[in-house]
């Protein structure tokens, strides 16, 4: 389900013999690309272990409202404010009368009141339970307040009842949730970006670098985030917050640069490569600190591998869009590193106006077209080039 590609879901398991459902609905989620967060009632506990959901979510699965170790960072306010989307299910009979009633006596109903993101429930109880008029009138309650009501569905039940009360199926709650968030042109695709630049060690206190801030490859994670996409960046040594959202890897030289690049993109859609890596490392690396002697220092330099051209030679190649960062003559020097590195796309701009700058202007060259975007903030110009790379993407396929 492209749509909750980067989405925070906090499933909250409530009593009901349907709660065996969760793990594969937890599967289901993370293979969306969503992120999955647990909260169980201590009745969801007699159903299906806090272990298993653990293992399958990735993360620990909170249980207590008075948990010592999370309410040093008030716990149940964190979970509130981490969530994209609550999901109660199965949602109780019992449970859909406290949240009907503002009631807040455990971890669960307490963080639901403290959340600003959407709410979803899933009811699961008995038919006659359902019909009854106590549970309709706290549904009409919860509708008032904009909570979002999937199922029940129609069948046979536990108890061997026949009629609504059934809690939809894993499938029917993913699409369901999916529905509630829009879809981001790049939604589904696995992005990998480079940024920043790379640390050539000359020994242990020296390196060989180049001016990058990495503000570039930054805002075009960012942008892709928010289009959807699954996005690993891949980041020499820069001093940016980055997004928890995204996979982020750190490297120092062009070496490990190659290498994080190539794993990355064994099974990635798109690679943006817009890291300043340095063209030439150290040819020996000194033990120790060079003490200062003579008045000149020579050092023998060996060229450092092409991260483009490499992950261009992959077998199953993803969509490839370079970057060339000029002094002159920028739009023949683009295209004739277009050709050579056989791209989809390249971004060529002034090298002197955009380091270490908020602000950038490139030209977009394709093999029989180009067009400039900018001037203007990186930001904003990040989200034209994704645009322009998702058109290219749906034109190609």
């Amino acid at each position: 389900m492209k749509s909750l590609s980067n989405k925070r879901i906090l499933l909250g398991i409530t009593g009901g013999i349907a709660a065996y459902k969760c793990a594969d609905l937890a599967r289901l989620f993370i293979k969306a690309g969503a992120e999955v967060s647990v909260v169980m009632t201590k009745a969801a506990q007699e159903f299906i272990t806090p272990l298993t959901m653990q293992a399958l979510s990735g993360k620990r699965v909170h249980l207590d409202l008075l948990d010592t170790e999370a309410e040093a960072a008030m716990g149940h306010i964190e979970l509130a404010r981490w969530a994209d989307l609550v999901l109660i299910a199965p949602a109780s009979a019992d449970f859909i009368a406290k949240l009907a009633h503002g009631q807040a006596g455990d971890l669960l109903s307490t963080l639901v009141l403290a959340c600003s993101a959407p709410i979803a429930i899933a009811p699961a109880m008995n038919q006659a339970m359902w019909a009854d008029q106590g549970t309709q009138a706290n549904l009409t309650l919860l509708n008032e307040r904009k909570f979002s009501l999937f199922g029940p569905a129609d069948g046979k039940q536990a108890c061997g009842d026949v009629g609504p009360g059934r809690m939809l199926e894993p499938e029917q709650l993913l699409h369901s949730c999916a529905d509630l968030f829009e879809t981001g042109r790049l939604a589904g695709l696995k992005i990998v970006i480079n940024g920043g630049p790379t640390r050539e060690a000359i020994d242990p206190v020296r390196f060989i670098s180049n001016h990058s801030s990495g503000k570039m490859a930054y805002a075009l994670a960012n942008a892709a985030m928010e289009e959807g996409a699954q996005v690993t960046l891949i980041s020499g040594p820069v001093s940016l917050p980055a997004s928890d959202r995204l996979k982020l890897i750190y490297v120092e030289s062009a070496i490990e640069m190659l290498q994080a690049c190539l794993m990355a993109c064994t099974d990635s859609d798109v690679f943006i490569g817009v890291a300043a890596i340095a063209d030439y490392r150290p040819e020996k690396v000194e033990v120790e600190k060079i003490k200062k002697q003579a008045d000149q220092m020579q050092i023998s330099l060996i060229k450092n591998p092409d991260i483009i051209s490499e992950i261009a030679l992959l077998e199953n190649r993803p969509f490839m869009v370079g970057f060339a960062a000029e002094t002159n003559n920028i739009l023949d020097h683009g295209r004739q590193k277009l050709i050579k590195k056989k791209l989809d796309l390249l971004f060529a701009n002034n090298a002197t106006e955009t380091f270490n700058s908020d602000n950038i202007s490139v030209i977009a060259i394709q093999p029989d077209a180009q067009l400039e975007l900018g001037p203007g903030n990186k930001n904003a110009v990040a989200r034209s080039m994704l645009m322009l790379i998702s058109d290219l993407i749906t034109a190609k396929t």
